[in-house]
């Protein structure tokens, strides 16, 4: 996924948990975008098949880890942003059960993720988006982590390379 270091992100307007539409080609300066795949529901099962997943699990300690270091980020004035399939009644059904203070994106007509090409995977008949970060700035890429391998660790992996970039 190293490829896309470079590429404009696309020109799509996804709806925002907090009720705006964000156009990840037109965010000005400094903006994470953590891609996941599903975030549960009590009273819902998973997608069949989901603990037989490697890397499936882990989207609420990674959103949650983002949440937690929304100071931090907001220090450097790098906007965060949470990227999943699910429709954003969904993910504002997620972000007020666990009081996140990052907003989330729904991806679900898929524009993004086709556009850039990111990495999915099957859970019984539907895709998922695999587990990515990008940072970019000014809407291009200028980093990407892939694959993120320890979830709750996601967040302070991106500050650190955001800081190692010299960002912003």
């Amino acid at each position: 996924m190293q490829h896309l270091v470079g590429t404009k992100l696309p020109d799509t307007g996804l709806v925002a948990t907090d009720g705006r539409v964000v156009n990840p080609a037109r965010e000005a300066g400094v903006s994470v975008y953590f891609c996941y795949p599903y975030t549960g529901r009590p009273g819902y099962a998973d997608p069949p098949g989901w603990d037989a997943i490697a890397g499936a699990h882990g989207s609420t300690p990674q959103a949650l880890g983002f949440s937690e270091a929304y100071e931090s980020y907001q220090k450097l004035g790098v906007k965060v942003f949470g990227v999943s399939f699910q429709d954003v009644f969904w993910q504002s059904e997620f972000v007020e059960r666990n009081s996140l203070r990052v907003p989330l994106l729904s991806d679900h007509g898929r524009k993004f993720t086709t556009a850039l090409q990111l990495e999915t995977f099957k859970a019984g008949l539907e895709d998922y988006l695999s587990r990515t970060t990008l940072i970019a700035v000014d809407g291009t890429i200028v980093g990407v982590r892939f694959p993120v391998d320890v979830a709750a660790q996601d967040a302070e992996d991106t500050l650190a390379l955001i800081e190692g970039l010299g960002a912003p």
